[in-house]
Order: C-alpha cells, then structure tokens, then sequence
C-alpha cells in the first residue's frame, strides 16, 4: 500500500506572455500511492487541472513543462519516447475531463470513441468491444445504454456526455486515474453512483487523483489530501488530519467555507478577495493579502513547503511553533 505509483517532483509549467512568463504550476511535488486516491483541492485558478494536464503531457502550446520529473512506476515521464508516452494515456493513465464537450469528437457516435479507446490498446474484436462498452454505459448510469450507444456527444445531455467521458477513462482500467471534477454537472444519485464505481476501480488496483473543490467528495473519497493555491502546494496531509486539524490558513479558509447538516444555522463564511493573477502575484506569500494572519515577514519572505510530524505546510505561523 505504501508503494509509490506516481512522484512529481518540483513540476514547473511556463506560459510566455507580453509581460514576460508566467507560472501557473511552481515547483509542485505531489505522490500518489498504489490502490490509493488522493486528493487536490483548492479555488478555480490555483493550477490543480494544469499539473494534471501536466501528467497526461497535454500542456497546450506555447505552455509547457520547464522543470521537474513526472515519475509512473519510476519511469520519468519526461524522458520517454513520444510515441512510448502515447500509448501509456489510456491504457496506464487515463483522465476525466471537467469539460465533456470540448473532449469528445462531435462527429462521430459516443459508442464509437470509447470502442476506440478499448481497441487501441487491446487486442478485442469489434464486437466485443461494443459489448464492454455498453456494459460501461450501464455502470457509470448511462439510462438505456444500447440506444446512447448510436448517439452523438449534440444528441446527448452535459449530464450524460461527462458520464461518457468517465466511461472512457475507465474502460481500460488504468493504473492511475485522473479525475478532474467528475461529478461537476451531475445530480447526485449519480454522482454517488460514480463514486462508487471509483471507490471499486481502486480495490481493483487503479490509483486515482482526485480534484475537486467539493470537500465533501474528498472527505468521503481520499485517503491524502493536497492543498494548492496560486500554483503551490500549500499544505499536505492525510485526510483526517486535514480535515481536523487544519494548519494553514488558506486550508481553514475553504472548511469554513463548508457548511453541513448539523450546523444549519451557521454563517456560511468565504475567504476575502479573489486568487491573484499570475501576473500580479504578491511579494512573499501568495495567500499574505487575503489572510487575516499575515505579518510582515509574510509580506516579503515566501515560506517553504516543510515537512513536520507526517504532514507538510507553507505557513510562517508554524515557523513560530518550534
């Protein structure tokens, strides 16, 4: 269980602009263990869909990758023949993406891309491929899964599209899943319904990293989490911990921000302002002009991700506990 599957280390992804680079992944470093789900949380913006993007090597140009090692199974990723590297995607690594319709082919049957998806790295017939895939459609709530078969991704609902695209990225049973909101569009019968059906694919012996800002998924789903902010990972620990005793600021910020049943009379609470632009990004700590916490050595010093007693934090306020 404490096997490594995925290590990322000190992962940068650039983006040139007028105003010169800019750096929405910043020396990220992240591991997900085998038959483990791990989760990646934070706001909109904060680079958690770019370090995946990052994985999968489908950075979209002029972005990409200047620094760091994205290791499978000790294999760097980085290093390995384009052709090598495309025939992992799908077969060891597969990703679910937030937007369906952008991801699927709009002129060809849905049925039809993910027979696509079996057949590229497996040797199965036509039909038999037509047979796994249906039976996908039945499994991930796909109603009448025979007829959406035939269908194309105009001819289907968002709802239905994203559980096709989640039927794609599990169809071959990946060693290491992606999973970039997958349950963004879906009610939620269905979404337990998918997370059920990740929860199986990890006691099969698939690894899963999990993004959401949905807390509750990942207190459900995860057994670490990592929390990223501005591009940096600003806090790692395992969920229990995370979740019960947070240590950063930016952390405490987004479980306030959760309201539950038993607390029906609580004042939803938000975190002031808004994640700054990468190209306005404040001196210091990133978080320092939204943290009621800041000091001034925050203001002009960025503080290192440090590990103590089993869990890691970027935060001055634990400097000052030693």
């Amino acid at each position: 269980m404490d096997e490594k599957l995925l290590v990322i280390e000190e992962l940068c992804v650039d983006f040139p602009t007028e105003k010169g680079p800019i750096r929405p992944v910043d020396r990220v470093s992240l591991e997900i263990r085998k038959g483990a789900i791990t989760g990646l949380v934070g706001e909109s913006g904060c680079g958690k869909s770019m370090t995946a993007r990052a994985v999968m090597n489908l950075i979209k140009k002029p972005g990409k990758m200047t620094g760091g090692r994205i290791l499978l199974e000790g294999k760097d990723l980085g290093r390995m023949p384009s052709k090598e590297r495309r025939m992992l995607q799908g077969r060891e690594i597969s990703m679910i993406f937030q937007d369906p319709m952008s991801s699927l082919n709009p002129v060809m049957k849905v049925g039809k891309q993910v027979d696509e998806a079996i057949r590229l790295h497996e040797r199965v017939n036509a039909g038999e491929a037509r047979r796994r895939t249906v039976e996908m459609f039945a499994a991930v709530g796909i109603p009448d899964p025979e007829r959406r078969y035939e269908a194309y991704p105009h001819q289907l609902s968002g709802g239905l599209r994203q559980r096709v695209m989640i039927a794609m990225a599990m169809i071959c049973r990946p060693k290491l899943l992606i999973a970039d909101e997958p349950t963004t569009a879906l009610d939620v019968t269905v979404e337990a319904q998918i997370l059920d059906l990740m929860e199986k694919l990890r006691e099969g012996g698939t690894s899963i990293l999990l993004i959401s800002h949905n807390l509750g998924v990942i207190a459900r789903m995860c057994e670490d989490v990592y929390v990223m902010y501005a591009g940096k990972i600003v806090e790692h620990a395992d969920v229990e911990t995370i979740f019960e005793d947070p240590v950063h600021p930016y952390t405490k910020g987004l479980l306030r921000a959760v309201t539950s049943l038993q607390e029906e009379d609580k004042t939803l609470e938000t975190i002031p302002g808004n994640v700054p632009q990468l190209d306005e990004l404040p001196s210091g700590c990133r978080f320092s002009n939204r943290c009621a916490f800041a000091m001034d050595r925050c203001r002009t010093e960025e503080p290192m991700l440090l590990e103590k007693e089993g869990r890691a934090c970027a935060c001055f306020l634990e400097d000052n506990k030693k």
